[in-house]
């Protein structure tokens, strides 16, 4: 599957991942219609983490066979994405990423996931998208994308966001005291 230098490996990386995503995303959601809608009522987005592993799960196989090592596992942190949408939160989206190792540990570059998501219902408005970074360090990535995407740039990482979230919880229970 993939041979050569860091930049190339994780390009070809990226195009094998897309091509993955573009014929497996819909057939994806239809075989595990029942399964994701249910874990959706019980768990709300976690379900879209749910068809990330199955989407991507003979992705990792692939990689495994191919000497590879996300770190994270593909799709990526959650605590560490970014995620951002229309006001009526039916359109979001969230970046995920994984550093991609080859098998002497040494990083080849990052595989960047775009996640497009519904919050309103279990829906994806549209199929994931794929990035190919040489970036590797955390900073390095967050950097680039910011570059690439005001929207990324401005969003918070999700461990901000939910201590934000915690705290305006903790005021409005201060309040009615």
């Amino acid at each position: 599957m993939l041979a050569g230098r860091p930049a190339s490996v994780i390009g070809t990386l990226a195009q094998y991942i897309d091509a993955h995503i573009e014929s497996q995303w819909q057939v994806t959601l239809q075989n595990h219609a029942d399964k994701l809608q249910r874990a959706y009522e019980e768990a709300g987005d976690s379900a879209y983490g749910t068809y990330l592993n199955l989407l991507l799960n003979s992705v990792h196989k692939e990689m495994k066979e191919n000497g590879l090592r996300p770190s994270p596992r593909l799709p990526g942190d959650f605590d560490s994405s970014r995620e951002w949408g229309n006001v009526d939160e039916s359109d979001q989206q969230r970046w995920m990423w994984s550093t991609i190792h080859d098998k002497e540990g040494v990083p080849l570059g990052t595989i960047v996931l775009q996640i497009f998501h519904d919050h309103t219902q279990f829906r994806l408005p549209r199929r994931p998208g794929v990035l190919a970074l040489s970036a590797t360090g955390k900073e390095e990535v967050v950097r680039v994308l910011s570059e690439r995407s005001v929207s990324f740039g401005q969003a918070l990482e999700f461990t901000e966001e939910y201590k934000l979230y915690l705290q305006s919880l903790n005021e409005e229970q201060g309040g009615t005291n």
